[in-house]
This record gives structure tokens, C-alpha cells and sequence, in this order.
């Protein structure tokens, strides 16, 4: 095979010399970083409270130095923001994967969900996001939420609506059919209020499973028209 002309493979060369440098170590593991950082941060909010909590023990539970947690957010509120902004992207991707789970179980049976099992998916993953694994950042954005700005809180506002828009049209399909008790709207805001208050009482030690709070949500709430 010919060699390149010369001006082609300096031109070459020019143009590889001009790409996005490899990454270091550390570049690679800064997402990592900034999720144990935002994980330690919730658990500790959750725990001591925003305004007890200091960057200096966020870091030490992190595993971090005094200064990193200011190398990924401008500062302590910032570092709410991200916990609650984190946590309902997390939440959102959890329902969408439920419902499309059992969506996609329902045509392998050749069955189409109804909507009483739509509201019980969307209820048995809400206690998971409440209860289960990495759930810390509901209590924070419960109780927190007035150490957010204005801004802060008008961005976390909006994945709250993108969360709770799955519930709006199962609650009005279960209104029409006469199994949903009262206005859809006033139902999804008790809805809301009661199972997330359930961050303060449930004891997986001494409590029912998440199933058994799930089929009781579903009694108070609906009808059984059978």
C-alpha cells in the first residue's frame, strides 16, 4: 500500500492532536465521587437535619476530604438541591421501569392492565421509593424543603409533577368506573400525604411488607365492585 502524501499525515496527526484528551482516574470516577457524596449527604440530612449537618461531615462520611464536596457543589444548599433533584430523577425512573414492567408482563399474558392494577404498581413502587434502598432523600425533601431557593425549589417542583402525571389518568379511569371514592384530585393528594407519611412510622422490623401496605392502600381507597 502507498504511503500517505506528507501534508495528509500531518493533517492527520493535527487533527488527533486537537481530540478530548483521555480521561484520568479520577475524571472517570468523579460521577461515582459525586454520587457517594450526595448519598452521604442524604443520609446525614435525614439523620441531624440540613442546618446540623456541616460539609466537613458530609466529606468524612463520603470518605473525602474537608474541601471535596466544593469540587461538586457550590456549596451546602447546592448540595440539597442535587440530593433531591438526584432522588426524584431516581423515582421517575423507577415508576417508568414498574409500569412498563408490568405493562409488558400483562401482553406476555395476553391481558391488557387494568386500571386498579395500574394504581397498584404505582402505589407498591412509591412504598419502595419511600421505604426500600437509597429512599433517604424523600424524609430530606419532606422536611427540608424550605432551605431550598425559590429556583431550587421550582426544579424540583417539576420532576414532582412529572412523577405524580403517571397517577392522574389511572385515578380518573378508576373514578369513571365508580371504584375510586371521591375527586381524583383530592384522592391523589391523600393519596400522597398517606403513604409518604409512612417514612415516620414504618418499622420493616416489626411492621407488614410493603405488599401488605400496598393491599391496604388499595381498601381504603377503592371500591370493590366484584
Amino acid at each position: 500500500m502507498d504511503s500517505q502524501p506528507e501534508d495528509t499525515a500531518i493533517s492527520n496527526a493535527s487533527r488527533r492532536s486537537r481530540g478530548r484528551p483521555r480521561k484520568t482516574e479520577d475524571e472517570r470516577d468523579e460521577g461515582n465521587r459525586r454520587q457517594t457524596l450526595m448519598h452521604a449527604a442524604a443520609k446525614l440530612f435525614r439523620q441531624y437535619g440540613f442546618a446540623a449537618t456541616s460539609t466537613r461531615d458530609i466529606a468524612t462520611a463520603a470518605g473525602m476530604r474537608s474541601g471535596s464536596p466544593f469540587y461538586h457543589f457550590e456549596n451546602k444548599e447546592a448540595l440539597l438541591a442535587g440530593v433531591m433533584h438526584e432522588g426524584m430523577q431516581s423515582a421517575l425512573r423507577r415508576q417508568t421501569a414498574a409500569m412498563d414492567g408490568a405493562a409488558a408482563a400483562g401482553a406476555a399474558a395476553g391481558q391488557k392492565l387494568s386500571a386498579r392494577e395500574c394504581l397498584r404498581v404505582l402505589v407498591r413502587n412509591h412504598l419502595d421509593v419511600l421505604l426500600g434502598p437509597d429512599s433517604d432523600f424523600i424524609p430530606v425533601m419532606l422536611y427540608e424543603w424550605r432551605s431550598l431557593s425559590e429556583a431550587q425549589r421550582s426544579e424540583v417542583n417539576r420532576l414532582k409533577a412529572d412523577y405524580e402525571a403517571a397517577w392522574v389518568p389511572v385515578l380518573q379511569a378508576l373514578h369513571a368506573s365508580g371504584e375510586l371514592r371521591g375527586d381524583p384530585g383530592l384522592a391523589r393528594l391523600m393519596l400522597f400525604g398517606a403513604l409518604n407519611w409512612s417514612v415516620q412510622w414504618f418499622d420493616p422490623g416489626r411492621q407488614a411488607s410493603l405488599d401488605d401496605l400496598t393491599q391496604t392502600t388499595l381498601l381504603l381507597f377503592l371500591k370493590d365492585l366484584s
